[in-house]
């Protein structure tokens, strides 16, 4: 479903993502992990078309994404929860997510969005930035997903949020992905959270993965000692 070959990323002259090369099946839920300042969200900002990429190929579906703009790589089935969620402070609930409908043709928010988070029809009038940061992170997730995607990016989705919504927030990507037959891609630190969401795990280190491991063998401790400083 996403295909990545050879794929770089600088800024200016430095190369933060070195020739990476990964793939995503249908259905399946990848987390790339690493520290701090190693690339992951370099990378999704690329992905989605915030920054160029400086070589290499991407494909969605089969077809190429590389080099196109953002609401291109959108109309192709492409979906992007940045870090910080990013949302809408002033707007309400509903108007953020109906900023997530513009490639659709649709005036108003699906029933099914509402249905997969209720809070968000409970606050729908209120205004986004008066949400916790759990309801906002709900929100920017029903936001991308307002666009049907095929693949969903989600950068750092578990930063600032309480460990006991951490749990709450995996069980819902799973539900998303057998529920739309989504294809997800989450950058992480907390492996707790990537244990309990993706069936693959990538590292990254200085802008290169360093180890790769299905979630059914993989080996917790060696994992932790590449996110530990």
């Amino acid at each position: 479903m996403l295909n990545v070959s050879d794929y770089r990323v600088s800024y200016g002259q430095s190369e933060i993502v070195h020739g990476l090369d990964f793939t995503v099946q249908p259905n399946e839920i990848v987390a790339v992990m690493g520290r701090n300042g190693m690339g992951k969200s370099t990378l999704m900002k690329a992905l989605m078309g915030v920054i160029p990429e400086s070589g290499g190929a991407a494909t969605l579906d089969g077809k190429s994404i590389f080099g196109k703009k953002s609401h291109d790589r959108v109309n192709q089935g492409l979906a992007y929860v940045p870090q910080g969620r990013m949302i809408f402070s002033s707007m309400t609930v509903r108007e953020n997510i109906e900023t997530g409908l513009t490639s659709t043709g649709r005036r108003s928010v699906p029933k099914d969005l509402y249905d997969m988070f209720p809070v968000l029809l409970e606050m729908r009038n209120r205004r986004g930035g008066n949400l916790s940061g759990g309801q906002q992170q709900q929100l920017a997730i029903a936001r991308a997903l307002a666009s049907n995607p095929k693949v969903l990016l989600l950068d750092e989705p578990t930063e600032g949020i309480q460990p006991s919504i951490i749990k709450e927030i995996a069980q819902t990507l799973k539900e998303i992905r057998d529920q739309r037959g989504l294809t997800i891609v989450v950058t992480e630190q907390v492996l707790s959270f990537a244990l309990e969401v993706a069936d693959r795990i990538l590292v990254v280190e200085k802008g290169k993965i360093v180890h790769e491991e299905a979630r059914s063998s993989v080996d917790a401790e060696k994992v932790a000692s590449y996110l530990s400083v």
